[in-house]
């Protein structure tokens, strides 16, 4: 199954940091991603993308994960030459894994 069949995910932008959240549609759901999508499989999965730290954040009462990704977008909205300076594909890219 895809990470996208339990859980939604937004991201954000902050010059090169990028910010994506990862919310279990169900309770029942969050200790699977907690256990699945650690902060290595993350930085794995989006390979040479990103250049810099992956911080996860939990939110349980949330049924939330909040990954902020240092050295993501190139340099920033306005260094990067990007089609996607924002990151905003990110979030659906992060949906595409497999658990």
């Amino acid at each position: 199954m895809k990470l996208r069949d339990i859980a939604h995910s937004r991201t954000g932008d902050k010059g090169n940091i990028s910010n994506i959240s990862l919310i279990a549609y169900k309770e029942k759901d969050y200790e699977l991603i907690r256990e699945k999508i650690t902060e290595q499989v993350v930085k794995e999965w989006f390979g040479e993308m990103f250049h810099g730290e992956i911080i996860r954040y939990e939110l349980p009462q949330l049924y939330a994960f909040n990954f902020v990704i240092y050295g993501a977008l190139g340099g920033g909205v306005t260094r990067s030459l990007s089609l996607d300076a924002h990151g905003k594909s990110l979030s659906s890219h992060l949906l595409d894994i497999e658990i």
